[in-house]
């Protein structure tokens, strides 16, 4: 079997559990959270994501088909799927410190994010203006691996910071999932494709946060 494919090959299992992991996304975010549906939908959408990002690494690494924006894409989405669910192990009941495991992961995270955003400037003049995308993920990355280490510092002092963690990493991951969907499944390849699911998912989660922080000042 040639090498080309071999790569067609998982390009079809990629697509199929990308595809899989979109539909999963969405039912977790449309059932109820916390009940069997959801996490039943969770778990699918983890699993298939895994699957579809790690393929999407190998086969953007391969000869004919290197794609670095793809590449940042699947690292941001293993990253966000990953750090989601381990955020459940952060109730204050289960846990009093962070793990090793958990640094090294958002340690990881931030040296790709300064990697992509050094690349973006470098790029950042270039005509193309698909060029600018590295030092954007880039800088959300860095973002966000800095709020792990506050998070693994501070999760003991708030009942619900567990939980705007899973909500943030998880619909990151689904918004990445989206934005994957119409870059490489549909082959729109402009620049609103690749940051608008990103800005409506923010909204998203913005409310969704605001919601679990009333329900936390309610009486018990």
């Amino acid at each position: 079997m040639q090498l080309e494919e071999i790569i067609q090959y998982l390009i079809i299992v990629h697509a199929f559990f990308g595809g899989l992991g979109l539909i999963s996304g969405l039912g977790s975010v449309l059932t109820q959270k916390g009940s069997t549906t959801h996490k039943r939908f969770g778990i699918a959408f983890t699993v298939s994501m895994l699957i579809s990002c790690v393929l999407s690494l190998v086969v953007a690494s391969m000869p004919n088909h290197v794609n670095s924006l793809l590449l940042l894409l699947g690292v941001f989405t293993i990253y966000m799927v990953i750090t989601g669910n381990r955020a459940l192990r952060y109730k204050p009941h289960l846990k009093d410190k962070a793990s090793v495991v958990d640094y090294l992961i958002s340690a990881v995270m931030l040296a790709w994010s300064i990697f992509m955003v050094i690349r973006g400037i470098t790029t950042f003049f270039n005509e193309n203006v698909i060029d600018i995308l590295p030092l954007v993920f880039g800088s959300i990355g860095m973002s966000l691996s800095r709020q792990d280490f506050k998070f693994y510092k501070t999760f003991q002092t708030s009942k619900k910071a567990w939980l705007t963690k899973h909500i943030t990493k998880m619909m990151g991951a689904f918004i990445a999932s989206i934005t994957a969907f119409i870059v490489a499944g549909i082959g729109i390849h402009s620049i609103i494709a690749w940051l608008l699911p990103s800005v409506i998912g923010s909204l998203y989660i913005t409310y969704s946060i605001s919601k679990v922080k009333k329900l936390g000042k309610q009486p018990a």
